[in-house]
């Protein structure tokens, strides 16, 4: 879906430009490609400490027992040095940030991590950025389209598409946050680990919205006002998360105990 929106805009742009608008999408389209291909290859700067194994041998063994049981090659870990709990993965590796290890304990942790493989299980460190990049190509495309084409149906059809295509892509990623949270709860030994994780980290950010709005307008950081503004939502709330985790589970222990009547 997402695809068939793109190459809309891009024959809308060639439609109503003519031969600018092919040269437009070349461009664009040559652009995003060599910006992949670099961002593919080079190396990851950042306040990032690789994981060794002596460091946390629960940890890196626990990642490399459920990167077996996924069937995918060990990942590497990050330590990301920062405060504030937070977790990703790109190509194949994991990043954890220090805040998790405050505010989670080992199993919860472990549980977060074994989401992130759930992602790279899927294949979506290589199709997120393909949207995102996707994304852009879509606002230049639009962006042109406004400015160029001095025609009113152009413009809201231009408008229209880029609207869909945020929408069909904050369903699609919310999609793989759900898919990635299922292969989460088949690779782990304690599946209900998962459940308790995003509690905790539902509270910790409940915690911080209340700072926030107590906070004096005046003194308030301008990233937190930032986040005020209204946007698609492109990540699952937590309690949509939660509740799916425990269908899940509870689906397949009944499902188990008939099997064993």
């Amino acid at each position: 879906m997402l695809f068939i929106i793109m190459a809309l805009e891009v024959l809308l742009a060639v439609m109503a430009l003519k031969e600018l608008g092919l040269k437009i999408a070349a461009a664009a389209f040559g652009s995003i490609l060599l910006l992949y291909f670099w961002v593919s290859t080079r190396e990851v700067k950042g306040n990032y400490v690789t994981l060794q194994r002596s460091e946390m041998p629960w940890l890196y063994d626990g990642i490399a027992e459920m990167a077996r049981k996924a069937g995918i090659p060990m990942p590497r870990i990050y330590i990301l040095d920062d405060y504030i709990p937070n977790a990703y993965s790109f190509k194949n590796t994991i990043v954890l940030s220090l805040g998790l290890f405050e505010v989670l304990d080992r199993e919860e942790i472990l549980a977060v991590a074994a989401h992130e493989l759930g992602h790279i299980k899927n294949g979506d460190t290589k199709v997120f950025p393909v949207l995102a990049y996707g994304r852009y190509l879509m606002m230049v495309f639009t962006g042109i389209l406004i400015l160029l084409a001095h025609r009113p149906s152009v413009t809201l059809a231009a408008l229209l598409l880029y609207g869909l295509y945020e929408v069909a892509r904050a369903n699609f990623l919310k999609g793989r946050e759900f898919l990635a949270d299922e292969s989460a709860l088949r690779l782990l030994d304690v599946p209900m680990s998962l459940k308790h994780a995003l509690e905790e980290l539902k509270y910790y950010e409940d915690l911080r919205a209340d700072v926030r709005l107590s906070a004096v307008p005046s003194i308030e950081p301008s990233i937190e006002r930032r986040q005020k503004v209204p946007r698609i939502e492109t990540h699952p709330s937590y309690d949509e998360r939660i509740f799916r985790i425990l269908v899940e589970i509870h689906g397949n222990n009944m499902f188990n105990q008939r099997m064993m009547q």
